[in-house]
């Protein structure tokens, strides 16, 4: 995400804190990052201090109350978790599984999962996002989650005019930004390890009055903050590594939504680019 660890902000800050709030703070320290996820009660049992103190500490940081302090501590928490250095110490990897039946039994639990818990209203809202035509399309994505951005740019521009594909490239970027209108659409793709870059580009257009719609695991990108909607999907894998399938399960069923939802206007649209591929075909052949 780019940000310094919270143990580092709380470190740092102690000594402008009350005496009070220097005790949350240690607290937090000697036993980080578990007593951070404590409840108010529970940290300020631990610090042997009033709650109201440990809502205050949370202020002090910078933070909208202690809530806003969590959230951003099991980020990090996450984040860390997300390392597939972290993962190799995973026990289901170490079962006495078959490579084949293991991996059979975690995506087909990843992937059920992940599509019985999409919130309906959320989904829907996501096909209407992405299906209007009054506003363009943009997608993108990080450094494996592109190729989902790119997939299902694919298959939108079959379905419906004015959708981008937007690259890593740094001024490709800029340039989407600057040419962000009240009312466009942007698909974006942030899984753990969560880019920064992506997480920046999903503010700025959403300051200049864009809509998001924000594919990601889940915990949550910190672009959830920002979104209009938010498809999470489950990221276990057979191996220390983050997968991807269940958030292409993701992506196909929003392609069948929009597919759905755009009827004659698609179907018309695919047509026409199907005859204009066999004409130029014809053509070379000619």
């Amino acid at each position: 995400m780019g940000e310094r660890p919270l143990s580092e902000v709380v470190r740092e800050s102690l000594d402008s804190l009350s005496s009070g709030e220097r005790k949350v703070g240690r607290a937090i320290l000697a036993n980080y990052p578990i007593a951070g996820l404590e409840t108010v009660a529970e940290l300020a049992q631990r610090a042997n201090v009033s709650p109201p103190t440990v809502v205050r500490f949370a202020s002090r940081l910078g933070f909208s109350g202690y809530p806003a302090f969590q959230k951003r501590l099991v980020r990090e928490v996450h984040e860390r978790l997300g390392s597939p250095l972290e993962q190799y110490a995973r026990e289901d990897l170490r079962s006495g599984d078959s490579d084949l039946a293991r991996a059979s039994r975690i995506f087909s639990s990843s992937i059920a999962s992940t599509i019985g818990e999409l919130p309906v209203s959320e989904f829907e809202r996501a096909v209407s996002m992405l299906t209007d035509l009054r506003h363009p399309v943009r997608l993108i994505g990080g450094r494996f989650s592109h190729l989902l951005a790119e997939y299902l740019g694919a298959h939108l521009k079959l379905l419906r005019p004015d959708v981008e594909v937007i690259g890593a490239d740094e001024f490709a970027r800029l340039a989407a930004v600057a040419d962000t209108r009240r009312g466009d659409v942007f698909a974006v793709f942030d899984y753990r390890r969560y880019d920064p870059h992506v997480i920046r580009l999903s503010q700025r257009v959403t300051d200049r009055g864009a809509d998001l719609v924000l594919f990601t695991d889940r915990w949550l990108s910190p672009a959830a903050d920002v979104a209009s909607t938010v498809l999470p999907a489950n990221v276990d894998a057979p191996s220390p590594f983050d997968s991807l399938v269940p958030a292409m399960a993701v992506v196909e069923t929003a392609i069948a939504g929009v597919t759905d939802r755009l009827g004659e206007s698609g179907r018309q649209r695919l047509e026409d680019i199907e005859n204009l591929r066999g004409r130029a075909a014809a053509e070379r052949s000619g």
